[in-house]
């Protein structure tokens, strides 16, 4: 049973280091979601049947709605919080 376990955090370890968007125990609610919303809107861009679909529900050109989600992957969730100092 306790092997189980170990062989289970050593590959949650090793999906921690491969991939970006799984976190890790010091990432904040901000950075999470920040990673969230870009794989989402990298995902909307990849795919231009989304792209397209996305473009006539808001009445918008493809281009100009790829220029505004371009745009909004520099700070997908508003700028960040600001940090406590521990004075």
């Amino acid at each position: 049973m306790s092997c189980d376990r170990m062989n289970i955090n050593r590959s949650w370890d090793h999906i921690q280091a491969k991939y970006v968007g799984t976190g890790h125990s010091d990432m904040t609610k901000y950075e999470w979601a920040s990673n969230h919303h870009r794989d989402s809107i990298a995902s909307h861009l990849g795919h231009h049947d989304m792209l397209q679909f996305l473009a006539v529900a808001q009445g918008e050109s493809i281009g100009r709605l790829r220029y505004q989600l371009l745009e909004r992957m520099l700070q997908p969730c508003g700028p960040p919080p600001e940090k406590e100092t521990d004075d």
